[in-house]
């Protein structure tokens, strides 16, 4: 369901974050790391060339790792490391592992800590779905309010844990982190209480803590969870931390925690990320049904009834992180259908049903789209005006987890392993 290379400078956030822009970009490291969730932009798109189109289990796998117990997490990557977070199925036991990017061969296999009393919630979600937030000698992992930990990628040293923030999840956690200058921001969206802090990634001290003041509409608390992963973006010079969360999207001073504005909508326990471009802040509504809207940023307080570009709201995700390209929006629903919106009006351009049920997110690289599902297919269509299938690939296991991809290697989480994939 339901994430830079300066660990040891003091910088202010925005300036690291404008450095990790600039990094981004495809003649640097973009191209060779995936250091969190949705990938080095935050929006599910690679630079990277020379990827596989065909696989199976007998070609083009360059490895395949067993991983023990059960995780939903995104493996990110960095150097010649992979890593990945799993738990047991009763959530009792939470694990950080550490594979060679070369071999697959597990150089670290971390038990964190025991989880004396977790929720009853494994036929919803596993208990290792947040995607950690890696970068140059830190991995940041995250198991909701189960606790987070900073450690040395090296070492596998534990450098710092947080296991004080509460939240009752109720149906897991699946919100990661997201990793910009010297700060983690964290979502806890759970039945009993929602809120999102700012740590200090140095220390896991908190920076600023912000509860959400929202109105839910009902007392039921399933209504009030959510899943969605922060987004960090800037418009005419403003810098802003868009924040979803049931049945509202908050936008924050990401310094202080203030809000600067929010929209409100009908969608609960949403769990895609936003999406920023060509000056609109795309946002997936959530359940029962996905939505998305269009939003104008440059407005104040509540603006929903004012600065919506448009609305959509038929077959589209309540689960799975779309595209934004070339000024069209794809997406691929819960229930397998495909479609392609103009970005600046929302008008459909092609529907398509390609199967499968789907949660992980939309993958954009070497001019392709890949969309894994539940049963272990992952299909592959072009970003195009038109519909163009390009292949449809089926591994053993499922898909829960986005995917990642590095170099010119996707490397695939299903339920039991990890596999890097390549042009052999």
């Amino acid at each position: 369901m339901l994430a830079t290379h300066l660990t040891h400078l003091r910088v202010p956030v925005w300036s690291a974050v404008l450095i990790v822009s600039v990094a981004c970009s495809p003649v640097a490291w973009g191209d060779e790391v995936w250091p969190g969730f949705n990938g080095p932009r935050h929006n599910n798109q690679s630079d990277c060339r020379g990827l596989p189109l065909t696989w199976n289990e007998t070609d083009n796998i360059t490895w395949k790792t067993p991983i023990h117990d059960s995780g939903w997490s995104t493996p990110v990557i960095w150097g010649n490391q992979v890593w990945v977070t799993t738990a047991t199925d009763d959530g009792k036991q939470s694990f950080a592992l550490c594979l060679d990017r070369a071999t697959g061969k597990v150089l670290h296999d971390l038990k964190l800590w025991d989880n004396a009393e977790p929720e009853n919630t494994r036929q919803y979600n596993s208990f290792a779905s947040s995607t950690p937030a890696i970068e140059e000698g830190r991995i940041y992992v995250h198991f909701g309010s189960y606790g987070t930990a900073c450690l040395d990628t090296a070492t596998a040293q534990v450098l710092w844990t947080r296991r004080d923030l509460p939240c009752q999840h109720f149906r897991g956690p699946g919100s990661s982190p997201l990793l910009a200058g010297d700060r983690l921001y964290i979502h806890y969206d759970g039945f009993d209480q929602q809120y999102i802090v700012a740590l200090d990634k140095h220390t896991g001290k908190t920076v600023w803590q912000k509860k959400r003041e929202v109105d839910y509409g009902t007392d039921n608390g399933d209504v009030k969870k959510a899943y969605a992963t922060p987004l960090l973006f800037e418009s005419q010079g403003r810098k802003m931390l868009a924040s979803p969360t049931s049945k509202a999207c908050l936008v924050l001073d990401p310094e202080t925690g203030a809000e600067l504005w929010r929209v409100r909508y009908a969608g609960f326990s949403g769990a895609a990320r936003p999406l920023w471009g060509d000056g609109l802040l795309y946002l997936n509504t959530g359940f029962p049904r996905g939505e998305f809207l269009a939003v104008n940023p440059d407005g104040r307080g509540d603006v929903t009834e004012s600065h919506i570009a448009w609305q959509a709201k038929k077959n589209l995700p309540s689960m799975p992180s779309s595209i934004l390209v070339n000024g069209l929006l794809f997406s691929v629903n819960d229930e397998g259908v495909a479609t392609c919106l103009d970005a600046r009006s929302g008008s459909y351009v092609w529907e398509k049903r390609i199967g499968g049920n789907f949660s992980a997110s939309l993958l954009l690289a070497d001019g392709r789209i890949y969309a894994s599902d539940y049963k272990g297919k992952t299909t592959v269509f072009a970003p195009e005006r038109e519909f163009r299938l390009l292949a449809e690939n089926q591994l053993e296991g499922g898909f829960r987890a986005s995917p990642a991809v590095a170099g010119k290697a996707l490397f695939l989480r299903t339920e039991t392993h990890l596999y890097r994939i390549e042009q052999r």
